[in-house]
């Protein structure tokens, strides 16, 4: 009888895969998510205060610079640039800046150094076992920091292919791997990032709610995550809210699915409200697990408080490794 052909699949990546990472070797960073979190709420507080301090950013918007509420970088830099009061352009760039400032002194070279659950992802799809089962077609990521990227880069011979051109990058005949970083990276910027045999230095798509994608590299990147997202079978959202922030993303995936036909599912990789909430604001997507729903109860055990990329790790790889887990490295450790 045939082997079923292997499922296709694509990640989303969102700030909460990075954020997993740091409080698996940070616990304490659960209690002290004002200092160390690394979701976007946490580096909006942290940002918003910072500039409170700064008097020439301060000048002019003294009755709209409060810190308490929901906080919203990306909106609040929308709102100055939308806004064009005088120095707008000084303040939306110093809180930009502040942001990567926030993001990197948090990330530093010994923490990352420490964070395996990518590596573990990247562990369990180059398993020859699940390669039967389930077929990566790429990565699509919302973040700008390099986590997802040094990980792959650990686990693969070959450098990722951005998709910053339409060439398509291929190693023995088979093509990589995409990461496709929706946004661009701090990387990109500083150290530039090589197109056509030539470094170059890509801007950002900047923060804030309103994005333009229709230029090059980016609209390279966005063409091919939008063919990847119409052949998969399985759309994992890994530490991603789909948020109001996220319109022209949810716009992609609303297209992909009615260029498929058949659409594919959702798989939420995140606490169980936060797939909740997905579900509420994209009621639309009609195939949407949260994570206790996954692969009927797959992760069922998750308790509110855990951290779900690394459970979700632990109860897919013994799926579908069983005893085959204590002999890899990184997931043994998911599972330890």
């Amino acid at each position: 009888m045939p082997e079923a052909t292997p499922k296709k699949v694509v990640y989303l990546f969102g700030a909460g895969a990075t954020h997993a990472e740091l409080i698996n070797i940070e616990p304490t960073a659960t209690e002290k998510l004002e200092e160390r979190g690394l979701l976007m709420s946490n580096v909006s507080s942290r940002v918003i205060e910072k500039a409170r301090r700064d008097p020439e950013y301060l000048k002019g918007v003294e009755m709209v610079s409060g810190t308490s509420g929901s906080l919203n970088i990306e909106l609040l830099i929308s709102l100055l640039e939308n806004s064009k009061l005088d120095g707008w352009e000084l303040k939306s760039r110093a809180l930009k800046s502040l942001v990567q400032d926030d993001i990197l002194s948090i990330l530093t070279a010994d923490i990352t150094a420490q964070f395996y659950l990518h590596k573990a992802l990247f562990e369990l799809h180059n398993h020859e076992v699940v390669k039967r089962q389930e077929h990566l077609l790429g990565l699509i990521s919302l973040n700008y920091d390099s986590v997802l990227d040094q990980a792959y880069r650990e686990s693969f011979p070959r450098p990722p292919d951005y998709c910053l051109s339409l060439k398509r990058e291929t190693t023995s005949g088979r093509e990589l791997h995409p990461i496709l970083k929706l946004h661009g990276s701090f990387d990109w910027r500083t150290s530039g990032v090589e197109v056509r045999q030539k470094t170059r230095k890509i801007d950002l798509i900047p923060l804030g709610t309103s994005k333009s994608y229709d230029h090059a590299p980016y609209v390279f990147i966005w063409s091919r995550a939008f063919e990847m997202l119409v052949e998969c079978d399985t759309l994992r959202l890994i530490g991603c809210s789909l948020s109001q922030n996220d319109t022209h993303l949810i716009e992609l995936l609303f297209k992909a699915q009615v260029e498929s036909g058949v659409g594919f599912d959702m798989e939420v990789i995140a606490p169980n409200d936060a797939g909740e909430d997905i579900r509420r604001t994209c009621g639309f997507f009609r195939r949407i697990e949260t994570l206790n729903e996954l692969e009927r109860g797959l992760v069922a055990e998750a308790s509110p408080q855990s951290n779900a990329f690394k459970e979700w790790l632990k109860y897919k790889s013994d799926s579908l490794l069983r005893d085959r887990v204590r002999d890899t490295h990184y997931l043994e450790r998911v599972a330890s």
